[in-house]
């Protein structure tokens, strides 16, 4: 349809989808992060590539040896690409990070981080937690991120405990402090602290696209490190982790596993993408999307999904030159 001046009026054109990216776990791998991105920018439209949403699923730190480059990396995207929106999201690792360098919003309610310990008390010694400068009013989750783990070995993942539960030494020896130091909170540069600080606990949607069998659906999006509790009420989960309630020991939708799993079925009635990463798998079932393929596991690949395609792709690409 012409318009008076003979132009095509706007609303004839349809608008295309906008492009949106959501990366899995990078736990200190620099390099993983860096090729990957290399390939989301080969693989995709330029155009589409320089105003996309991207979506950080969280977990930047812990396990690999570059945490202190990740962040320098991701801190630096705003100015390198100026034209796409960044979503930094708070996985479990980056809350104890934030936690032990004593960058978390304080309890709403004036309560002290040290109720927070009260719960799991009977964990304090086996995963030995940290007991240095400052952990009378460290969240439960600082310490046991910078605490000893007495197991060396998880059994679940097959692996050597790297300092504590959370595998966090590499991350004290990136900013060049030995595991447990109480240094590493002036080692830690001021606008890493701020990174830290400023990430959401989860990230809202209205209208996002999806490939479906069924052709292109418009969707809600709700990106949150774990997922949402399939049995708690789903406005109260987001009101909680819109506000960063630091009153609780352990955040669920940062560090739960089953009950995380599934997306509620309060949220099936009107189409909702539920994407995380934590698991260690990548996972894809309907609008449930779990990309995790990397784990921390030094083999494993870091991997992204790109919307609305659904098309997943991974540092290990091997594109043709």
């Amino acid at each position: 349809m012409e318009g008076r001046n003979g132009g095509v009026e706007e609303h004839s054109i349809p608008r295309k989808p906008r492009l949106v990216c959501c990366i899995g776990d990078i736990h200190g791998f620099i390099t993983k992060l860096q090729n990957l991105w290399s390939n989301l920018e080969t693989l995709i439209d330029p155009v589409d590539f320089q105003t996309a949403l991207i979506i950080f699923l969280g977990d930047y730190c812990d396990r690999g040896p570059d945490t202190r480059e990740v962040i320098d990396f991701l801190i630096l995207l705003r100015s390198n690409y100026p034209n796409q929106s960044h979503v930094f999201l708070s996985g479990n690792h980056d809350f104890a990070f934030a936690a032990f360098v004593g960058v978390l919003p304080p309890p709403p309610d004036g309560s002290e981080f040290s109720e927070t310990w009260k719960e799991y008390t009977s964990s304090e010694e086996r995963e030995g937690w940290f007991k240095g400068d400052g952990y009378e009013k460290m969240h439960l989750q600082g310490r046991r991120w910078a605490g000893t783990i007495k197991v060396k070995f998880n059994v679940t993942k097959g692996t050597e405990y790297q300092g504590s539960i959370y595998d966090a030494g590499p991350t004290f020896e990136s900013y060049g402090v030995p595991h447990g130091s109480a240094d590493l909170v002036k080692a830690v540069p001021d606008e890493h602290k701020k990174f830290l600080a400023d990430m959401v606990w989860v990230h809202e949607e209205d209208d996002v696209c999806i490939q479906t069998e069924e052709g292109i659906k418009h969707c809600k999006l709700i990106a949150v490190h774990a997922g949402l509790e399939r049995d708690e009420a789903v406005d109260e989960q987001l009101k909680t982790l819109k506000a960063k309630d630091t009153r609780v020991p352990k955040v669920g939708p940062l560090s739960g596993r089953a009950s995380v799993w599934e997306i509620p079925k309060e949220l099936t009635e009107k189409p909702t993408i539920v994407v995380s990463g934590h698991h260690g798998k990548l996972h894809i079932e309907g609008l449930r999307l779990i990309i995790d393929e990397g784990g921390g596991l030094e083999q494993n690949p870091v991997a992204a999904v790109v919307l609305p395609s659904m098309r997943i792709i991974r540092d290990t690409d091997k594109l043709a030159k």
